[in-house]
């Protein structure tokens, strides 16, 4: 495993940091190693949709594996079965609202609203919008209108 802030290679299935905040390499989020096993699947499914798949409005809701994702199809992929896997079935935006537990997580927290969702992972925020690029993409910013959402538009799942 990595140590002073270097990158090594973790039981996650790929390069792992040191601390507990993942890192963005070229476009990429590199976990951190001390993140539970969800956490790391979820930052990898991230990477493999991330700037390689096109936005398309409803994108990711019929199935897990889309050509295109909007933003809840994006946070239900890396909750799903490719990534965290505490998704049964991709979600559109409305159901995340009653989806697991309010309040922010220790690693992975979804932010809502009546218009935008997106999901923030060991620090990095997953997102199809003002990122680079298009379609999903990490970026180390809160989104704009996000930075102090009420408790009621974040959740997370048990103790993520």
């Amino acid at each position: 495993m990595a140590s002073d802030g270097g990158i090594g290679t973790g039981g996650g299935g790929g390069d792992t940091v040191s601390g507990d905040k993942a890192k963005l390499v070229d476009g990429k989020a590199i976990a951190p190693a001390s993140a539970p096993r969800k956490v790391k699947r979820a930052i990898e499914a991230g990477n493999q949709i991330a700037k390689g798949k096109d936005y398309c409005l409803g994108g990711g809701h019929r199935r897990w594996r889309s050509r295109c994702y909007d933003c809840s199809g994006t946070v239900s992929y890396v909750l799903g079965k490719y990534g965290a896997r505490v998704l049964d079935a991709p979600l559109p935006s409305g159901s995340f609202r009653s989806w697991g537990k309010k309040g922010k997580g220790k690693w992975m927290t979804v932010y809502y609203d009546s218009g935008h969702m997106f999901i923030k992972i060991a620090g990095l925020r997953l997102d199809t919008s003002q990122t680079a690029g298009k379609g999903p993409g990490w970026s180390k910013n809160v989104r704009a209108g996000f930075a102090n959402v009420p408790r009621s538009s974040a959740r997370h799942w048990r103790g993520l």
